[in-house]
């Protein structure tokens, strides 16, 4: 394949480059020989979980006693994530990044010694899948609007209500739930962890997308749901800073994982306009071909400087939640507009459902939607403005 982005960067010394190789043979052996028919039934199977443990590559931040990596470095996340999205089977690898870079610290940031003791081993062993439930049928990104509630009783919560667009949602084996346990919009959300097989728990369709097939997506429902009080993660009534503590993590994994995402989409449609001939000529050479090119390799060369940036500020503790949101509204917008450029390139074989181009079109779309829509990121860094 041609390659017009740098092979090293300075963000990265020769450990993550190690990772990086490990990365691409994990994806080879045990996500490519089965990415048709993940997309077929619509999510991967468990063994994935089980194999990115054995590969070293989930459960990163887990401290090495409960049976991780024990490493906070979050390099070695984005480098995952990066070798992920550049890869055309991506859409059955999202679940893997989705734990480790948004799931994840929440059982390492904050649980107790007990509940550490009595979840990461599994987790760091991809016994135990792991999910995030946060969207509800009528809040969307308005996330003080959640209206599922966790009514105390005795040393029990009992649960109840929905949850939309979950992510790993068919797989999950414990999903970190924000829940109502107060009147107060901020102050009366609560995390509590829910095992899937608790009475009263039940999941929904898999949701048909326009893309990401092979990435499940559920509705979540909650009957009566007996939950210890145990699984609560800090205190009543702290889940809306919990929730906000880890979003600019999120945020920016998003942001760097679209651009890793535009470079791969870049990196085919140069092999492709090399390849295809129009008035016996390869439409690469077209003046056209080569000015379309040229900007779109130039922007996301200019938003890799940009992301390796904020990446190794991360890795310091000093990304802000603005340079997160400006970083993802940024990078995503860029991404779509990218694979839509290089359908164009593609003629009529990019609307075809054979070619890599079309589910790269369809896949890139929810990025400007998830983590937070383009429009709250852009409301979020208007008002550090002072507007």
């Amino acid at each position: 394949m041609t390659t017009v982005f740098p092979a090293k960067r300075p963000l990265y010394d020769e450990d993550h480059e190690l990772l990086r190789d490990t990365v691409r043979a994990f994806v080879d052996k045990h996500a490519a020989p089965h990415a048709e028919r993940w997309k077929a039934e619509g999510k991967v199977d468990r063994e994935l979980f089980r194999e990115a443990a054995r590969a070293g590559i989930l459960g990163f931040s887990i401290p090495e006693e409960y049976g991780g990596g024990g490493i906070t470095d979050y390099r070695f996340n984005a480098v995952i994530g990066e070798e992920f999205s550049r890869n055309p089977v991506s859409d059955g690898l999202a679940c893997v990044a989705l734990s480790n870079d948004i799931v994840v610290p929440y059982f390492t940031d904050l649980t107790d010694d007990e509940q550490k003791a009595r979840w990461l081993p599994g987790i760091a062993a991809g016994e135990l899948v792991v999910a995030i439930a946060m969207t509800e049928p009528g809040t969307g990104s308005d996330l003080a609007g959640i209206s599922t509630t966790a009514v105390r009783d005795g040393d029990d919560y009992v649960v109840d209500g929905s949850k939309a667009f979950i992510s790993n949602g068919q797989n999950a084996d414990l999903v970190v739930t924000a829940v109502r346990t107060g009147p107060d919009r901020h102050g009366g959300l609560s995390l509590l962890v829910i095992e899937a097989d608790r009475a009263g728990f039940s999941r929904g369709r898999n949701l048909e997308k326009i893309g990401l097939h092979a990435q499940d997506t559920s509705e979540l429902f909650f009957q009566g749901v007996r939950v210890p009080a145990a699984n609560l993660l800090g205190e009543e009534g702290a889940g809306f800073p919990g929730l906000m503590r880890n979003l600019p993590q999120e945020r920016i994994s998003i942001a760097a994982n679209a651009v890793a995402s535009s470079e791969g989409v870049l990196e085919r449609t140069l092999d492709y306009v090399k390849q295809r001939t129009a008035f016996g000529k390869p439409i690469g050479s077209f003046q056209n071909t080569r000015f379309e090119l040229a900007e779109m390799v130039t922007a996301v060369r200019v938003s890799r400087s940009y992301i390796d940036d904020l990446l190794a500020r991360h890795s310091r503790g000093e990304l802000s939640a603005v340079d997160a949101a400006a970083a993802k509204f940024w990078t995503t917008e860029q991404y779509v507009d990218i694979v839509g450029r290089c359908l164009q390139l593609h003629g009529g074989y990019g609307y075809m459902l054979e070619y890599r181009i079309a589910h790269d079109y369809l896949d890139s779309r929810i990025s400007t939607i998830y983590g937070g829509t383009t429009e709250i990121m852009k409301e979020i860094v208007g008002r550090d403005l002072g507007l």
